[in-house]
């Protein structure tokens, strides 16, 4: 059975568009995954398709009515609850991540609800026990461009959706750390060679300076995931050589 995705938003278009090309594009094509976006307001109830209002207790902007989420999530097929999931768009969730991706590459039914505004009524989230995911530690005017970036890291974990599998495998955070630097011809670039290790046919060699690159990068950029990831003694001893080496350099 193929992963369905249904996105809730005022701007189905913004959805539609870049879901047609690329990998996911692919996967739609091939049957893997069907994405549906739902048009929120023809979930109110006025003539105005009024999806939004003022916040109780005073301040800016508007909040979106909590009704409209409610027939909307209503009107999609029910998967069993293990085998769906039903995720709020927000800046206060949850950090999205790989571990994530490959969650919901799982289920059958993945529902997205995007906000817009000052947000969406609480008793949303409440109601309907939705996971409240962020993609970063910033503001974006709705809940489009997120839903966007869930459904890209997901679909591209489905079997098939990929033309090497071993691609997914390799990637950033897909084994807790950062990927290697990567390269291809010519083999000189404005007077900048290809690390000599990759040209020398001896796959030990290559493989093992993959890593260490690897190692390299997080320690340098992100030393919270080195912190949790799952360490090989081969990788303690990579990481060794890059302290070695930059007390040299120091």
């Amino acid at each position: 059975m193929s992963l369905v995705i249904d996105v809730v938003t005022l701007f189905p278009g913004m959805i539609a568009a870049p879901t047609s090309d690329g990998i996911v594009g692919r996967a739609a094509a091939a049957g893997l995954v069907r994405i549906a976006a739902h048009d929120l307001r023809a979930h109110t109830d006025d003539k105005h398709r009024t999806a939004d209002d003022a916040p109780f207790g005073g301040g800016p902007g508007m909040v979106m009515k909590a009704e409209p989420f409610f027939r909307a999530v209503e009107a999609i097929p029910t998967a069993p609850a293990e085998r769906r999931a039903l995720v709020l768009l927000s800046p206060r969730g949850t950090p999205f991540n790989q571990e994530m991706a490959a969650r919901y590459a799982t289920l059958d039914r993945l529902i997205l609800l995007c906000g817009r505004y000052e947000g969406i009524d609480e008793r949303v989230r409440e109601a309907l026990a939705a996971e409240e995911v962020s993609v970063g530690d910033f503001v974006l005017t709705g809940g489009e461009v997120a839903a966007l970036a869930v459904v890209e890291a997901t679909v591209r974990l489905l079997p098939g959706a990929l033309g090497d599998e071993a691609s997914a495998g390799a990637d950033s955070f897909s084994d807790g750390i950062l990927d290697f630097p990567h390269y291809t011809r010519p083999a000189v670039v404005r007077g900048r060679a290809v690390p000599e290790a990759l040209l020398s046919g001896d796959h030990d060699r290559i493989r093992r300076w993959r890593r260490k690159e690897a190692l390299r990068a997080t320690r340098e950029r992100r030393p919270d995931l080195l912190r949790k990831a799952r360490l090989s003694p081969e990788d303690a001893d990579l990481l060794h050589e890059i302290e070695s080496e930059e007390k040299v350099l120091a």
